[in-house]
């Protein structure tokens, strides 16, 4: 299989794209990584890593998205930015699939832009696998779309149950409303619509009801459905307390410890290792034809390899097969 690799995109530039793509062929023997980027820069990087010969290639794109663009001024002032370029491989259907650590607003914009989305999809959307006390769950949508219509969060429901089943492993995966309480009848119109429509569609047996924001990391579903707005803010938080957590423990108990510390250090970074996003690698944009993965911006070497890895294992799964056939079963209706 071949996956483009937006190989200028993240903070940290065209280097652990590279080591990225190194380290995900020697794990990866079916994986052919093409590399989209600035030749001049990618070259001296290639000559002094250890890519397989014949299993990259190097597409040329003369432009950058910076992080803090704005993805429509991106889209209209540099349209051979290296993200844009892999999106129109892939919608040529020359790649199977992309990834990229870039500018999130611009890798979906490129998908947008692409229209290439599946059969009755109108808006994808970024799922994100999060740690619960019981294994993982996904959390979707974290971006994509910040103003959902009602039938875009169940279908939002049925495609991350896709993923949980068969690239998580969950058998049969429950799911979850996000709102401001447990209760029926709680929140405002798009989630008070989007519950009658799990609650009496063909999802129904594996939808819980609503939770809440608490109820992600308990393990309450495998399944978080919500808008985009709200999911961002729910992963940006996840990230932000569990800096605020291990700092706190590294320095009020390792800290007052003596013999102990080492070992203590070494078991807090086993912890943090186990539930980095570079152990996930990145969240996958469900809904489009092809297989897109987006990183983290700080990205580096091991992550890149883990997203090449996930966006080679969505191929291998065939999940969009899956996914068509499980929105098929969902009820028509208009965006």
């Amino acid at each position: 299989m071949r996956i483009a690799l937006d190989a200028m995109g993240g903070d940290h530039g065209p280097a652990p794209n590279v080591g990225g793509a190194a380290l995900a062929l020697a794990s990866n023997p079916d994986l052919t990584v093409v590399l989209v980027g600035d030749q001049g820069q990618l070259d001296p990087l290639l000559a002094a890593s250890p890519l397989p010969a014949g299993r990259f290639e190097v597409v040329h794109a003369a432009q950058v998205v910076e992080m803090k663009e704005k993805p429509a001024e991106a889209l209209r002032r540099k349209p051979d930015a290296s993200v844009f370029r892999a999106w129109k491989l892939l919608a040529e259907g020359n790649v199977d699939g992309l990834v990229s650590a870039g500018n999130t607003g611009a890798v979906v914009a490129g998908g947008v832009l692409s229209r290439r989305f599946l059969p009755g999809v109108h808006k994808p959307g970024i799922a994100t696998v999060m740690p619960t006390a019981k294994g993982r769950c996904v959390i979707m949508d974290v971006g994509a779309n910040v103003f959902p219509k009602p039938r875009h969060l169940l279908q939002y429901g049925a495609m991350g149950s896709v993923f949980a089943q068969h690239v998580l492993g969950i058998e049969t995966p429950s799911l979850g409303l996000m709102n401001v309480g447990e209760e029926e009848g709680k929140g405002h119109e798009l989630v008070q619509k989007t519950y009658e429509l799990f609650r009496n569609g063909p999802l129904s047996q594996r939808f819980v009801g609503n939770i809440e924001g608490r109820d992600i990391h308990r393990g309450a579903v495998d399944v978080v459905v919500t808008d985009g707005f709200t999911g961002n803010v729910v992963l940006k938080l996840s990230e932000g307390v569990l800096e605020f957590v291990v700092g706190l423990i590294s320095h009020e108990v390792i800290g007052t410890l003596s013999a102990e510390r080492d070992q203590a250090a070494m078991a807090l970074k086993a912890l943090l290792a186990k539930y980095h996003y570079s152990a996930v690698g990145g969240a996958p944009l469900l809904g489009v034809e092809g297989v897109c993965i987006i990183c983290h911006g700080s990205s580096k070497d091991k992550a890149i390899a883990s997203a090449l890895g996930v966006a080679a294992l969505n191929v291998r799964v065939k999940l969009n097969e899956k996914i068509v056939a499980e929105l098929a079963a969902l009820p028509k209706g208009d965006e």
